[in-house]
This record gives structure tokens, C-alpha cells and sequence, in this order.
């Protein structure tokens, strides 16, 4: 879905004067942790929950998520509203498009909306989200992630969770093949990872029967996953690379583009790449490296717990993606329409406080804060996210939680791999009309892999014409 522009007349005004009551509001109330008492303006609000309106959480039925808003409404319990989650389904590009019709319709009373980090600058534009006071993003924030925040220099949402490409690995396909050295954890080019998918081919049957090509990833044109592996490609190719300026216009260039359009096919090289990535999604390219058909995957941190459920820490590896990887993830904002605003923003001050975001991390989500990472004397310590003291027993007495930890109760690579990647990530496209970016991105970059594709310049000349069109250009 195309996104226009709707910015209002009057907007400026209306926000001025909301921003106003909001302050007032702040005032009256008590601090953000969500134990104290609404005050006299929590009193004035409407009765009636406060809902979260959220895709779904990957840790699972009543996850990390659902325990947090659970305890926010225990410590609220006779003192004001209750929240309740609800769980938007299908896909990102459906969700955003169910989210964007309940908002414009009023269809949905909404008063929290959980939107990925590129429908920000879209939400806000279109004025369905209000604007935040700044300290709800403050420095303890990992400074790529703040950066998602932000729109025409106002903060419109706070980071909840975050993502960002990783490179999981077989530590004991490689030793079969007789590398000695399984650490990846400094590998920086793409180069050396096919390298290594050369070893393992020149071994031959040391290898399982299962291994079929080096490594797979998601390339379906008809995903986001497709856009993600474009943008990784072309901020590896050079330096400061961006396709947008910090108005959402179009900046790029027929050489650019050339450039990464080379990156992007040498990785997906035949010989290196699972045939079935081309119509892989996240579920699918999980699935495809968990069955041993590969020795290498792209993915997200969630993909840490799920595949050490069956590899052991001997078996898989996980380490920062060559070049440079997409920052992902998730921010909580407050609708334009609620009727409950300033006990919404002390609901999101708790779901983004610095327990919450160490809950977060120990539950297998990437945390937004610095300090759930570096902080030894931070603990979870109001819900129990699994593995938070210790491995959850299931009803046979089994341990259910087999993610490697450290001697704090973290994933084991979350201080060492996954925030040196976040702090290191790049953005996809910021604009208003990220929907029109990605299709057209997505539509473009699928011809590489279809029937007699195009060369790098003949593609790069009609992407750069393509995305001139789809958006706004100085």
C-alpha cells in the first residue's frame, strides 16, 4: 500500500497544544514506573483498558510481552487502568496495513501501537501517533536504536525491542572439514565465509549427508526479507551508503546502486546458496539450516534460543554478519486518538524501563538499553522469563531452557556479539512512504534471480529510475 501524504492542516497547532496538555498531564502524575497512583489527571481519563495493539511476540504463548503487561497490572491493581495485549495477526506487511486502517477509520480503539522501526516516520506523518517528550528516550538507549525514534526531530516512539542480522554457523560441520579455527566472531568480509563454504565442499563425506549448499537466508521478492538482504549488501559495498536524506527523499544514484547490486549477487552466488532461499521467509530459512541443509544462516537473535532447543553449543556458533548488518525491531507509541495518553506513556515507560528491557533480553529478545547488557547488577526480577533464575522445569521435569547463558543469566553472546552488532547496524530507508520503497525495491531486486536477469547496470539504472518515482527526490 502506497503511502500519501496526510499531513493535516492545522497539525502543527494541534500537536503545540497537545504537547502542552501532555506536560500538564506528566505533572500531575506520579513517577513512570507504573506502582504509583494515576493522580488527578489519570483520574479525569475515561474507565477502560488500556490496549496494546502488537504483532507476535516471538518467545512464544503467553511470552515476554504478555508476563510484562501482566505485571504492570498487578502493580496497577486498585489504582487505575488495566492494559491488555492484543496480538495482531499475519505478516509485518499485513499488520502494518491492518494497523493503518484501524487508526485511520477508528475502527479499533488502539491506545498503544507496537510498530516496526520503519512504519515510524509513516505514523507520524500521517499524525495517527502522538509526539513524546524526549527523556523517554534517553542515553542509556543504544544510539542506532534511539535513532529509530525520531521523526522531523520529535520522538513519536520508544524502543521496546530490537533486531539485527546475525551469521549462525556449524562449528561441527566446519571441524568435520577440518578447519581448525571456529570463532567468527572477526570475520568482516563475505569473501572469508565462502572461503570456508569451499572447504566444506572439498571435503566431501566428512560432512553429513543433510549438507546440501554453504548457507541460506531469505531472497523471496514477496518479503521484507528480500529489501533486508538488499540493504546489507549495498551498506557493505561503500562507505556512508543511504538511499533516503533526513527528509525520507530519495538520495541515491545509478552507481550506487550498480554497486551493491554487485555485492548482493556475489553472496547469492549458485554454487554458495540453497536454492530454496530464493523463496525463503524467516520460518522457512530457520527450518532449512536447523535440518543441517546448510552450514551458514541469516537471521535475527530470536533464532538463538530456537535452534539451540536441537544444537548443542558444540554444534552452533553465532557471530556479527560480514559487512554490515540491518537493524530491526520494534517501538511502542501512543495513538493520536486515545483516550487515555497519559496513562498509556507510563505503561510504555515500564514496558521500556531497565528491568523490562533485561527481561527482554533474557527472554531472547535483542534489548534497546546498554545497561541490560553491561549492567551485572541489573536483574529481571518481576517476571520470569525462561532461563531468568535459572533452566524451567517442564511438567516431566525436563529442563526446557537450553539456551547457553553467562554466569548472569544473559544469553551467553549477548554482551560479546549481539550488541557490538546493534551498536554497528544500519537503517533501512527512513520515509514516510517506506511501503512504496520496499515493494518497488523488493519487485526490482527479484529479477537477479529469475530467467535471463539483467546485468548490474541495466538493473541499477531502472531501480534508481523506479525509487526516483516512488519517492520524493530534492
Amino acid at each position: 500500500m502506497t503511502m500519501r501524504s496526510r499531513r493535516v492542516s492545522g497539525r502543527r497547532h494541534a500537536i503545540g497544544a497537545f504537547t502542552l496538555a501532555l506536560l500538564l498531564a506528566i505533572g500531575a502524575c506520579t513517577g513512570g514506573d507504573g506502582t504509583g497512583a494515576p493522580g488527578a489527571t489519570g483520574a479525569a481519563e475515561p474507565p477502560g483498558d488500556i490496549v496494546v495493539a502488537s504483532g507476535r511476540d516471538v518467545t512464544g504463548r503467553g511470552g515476554i510481552r504478555q508476563q510484562l503487561i501482566d505485571e504492570w497490572n498487578r502493580r496497577q491493581a486498585g489504582k487505575g487502568h488495566q492494559a491488555r495485549l492484543v496480538e495482531l495477526s499475519g505478516s509485518a506487511d499485513e499488520q502494518r496495513s491492518q494497523l493503518l486502517g484501524a487508526l485511520q477509520s477508528g475502527s479499533a480503539e488502539y491506545d498503544v501501537v507496537n510498530l516496526d522501526v520503519t512504519w515510524v516516520p509513516e505514523f507520524a506523518e500521517a499524525d495517527l501517533v502522538q509526539p513524546l517528550p524526549d527523556e523517554l528516550v534517553d542515553g542509556d538507549v543504544i544510539e542506532s536504536v534511539a535513532a529509530t525514534a525520531r521523526w522531523d526531530g520529535r520522538v513519536y516512539a520508544v524502543p521496546f525491542n530490537s533486531d539485527v542480522g546475525l551469521l549462525y554457523y556449524r562449528h561441527d560441520y566446519l571441524k568435520k572439514a577440518g578447519v581448525t579455527d571456529t570463532d567468527l566472531s572477526k570475520v568482516t568480509r563475505w569473501s572469508e565465509i565462502q572461503q570456508l563454504i569451499d572447504t566444506l565442499d572439498d571435503a566431501g563425506g566428512k560432512v553429513p549427508e543433510s549438507y546440501e549448499k554453504g548457507w541460506t537466508t531469505q531472497l523471496d521478492a514477496s518479503y521484507e526479507g528480500l529489501t533486508v538482504n538488499g540493504i546489507e549488501a549495498f551498506a557493505s559495498a561503500g562507505d556512508d551508503f543511504s538511499l533516503t536524506d533526513a527528509n525520507g527523499r530519495y538520495a541515491g544514484s545509478a552507481a550506487d546502486l550498480e554497486a551493491g547490486l554487485d555485492e548482493l549477487r556475489n553472496r547469492a552466488q549458485a554454487p554458495y546458496t540453497l536454492g530454496d532461499a530464493v523463496h525463503s521467509d524467516e520460518a522457512r530459512s530457520l527450518t532449512d539450516f536447523a535440518d543441517g541443509r546448510t552450514a551458514f544462516l541469516r537471521h535475527w537473535p530470536y533464532a538463538y534460543g530456537s535452534l539451540h532447543q536441537t544444537l548443542s553449543d558444540q554444534q552452533l556458533g553465532v557471530a556479527p554478519l560480514p559487512g554490515r548488518a540491518v537493524l530491526g525491531g520494534q517501538n511502542l507509541a501512543v495513538t493520536r486518538a486515545s483516550k487515555r495518553s497519559a496513562t498509556a506513556q507510563r505503561l510504555i515507560e515500564f514496558l521500556t524501563s531497565t528491568e523490562s528491557e533485561r527481561c527482554l533480553l533474557d527472554a531472547g529478545f535483542a534489548a534497546t538499553r546498554v545497561s541490560a547488557y553491561e549492567d551485572d547488577g541489573l536483574a529481571c526480577e518481576s517476571v520470569k522469563p525462561p532461563g531468568a533464575a535459572g533452566p524451567t522445569p517442564s511438567a516431566s521435569g525436563e529442563t526446557t531452557d537450553r539456551m547457553p547463558r553467562d554466569a548472569n543469566g544473559r544469553p551467553a553472546y549477548a554482551r560479546t556479539i549481539l550488541l557490538p552488532a546493534l551498536r554497528n547496524a544500519v537503517q533501512r530507508p527512513r520515509t514516510p512512504l517506506y511501503g512504496a520503497f520496499t515493494q518497488t525495491f523488493a519487485a526490482e531486486l527479484g529479477k537477479l534471480f529469475g530467467d535471463g536477469p539483467p546485468s548490474d547496470a541495466q538493473l541499477a539504472k531502472s531501480l534508481n529510475e523506479k525509487l526516483a518515482k516512488a519517492l520524493p527526490h530534492g
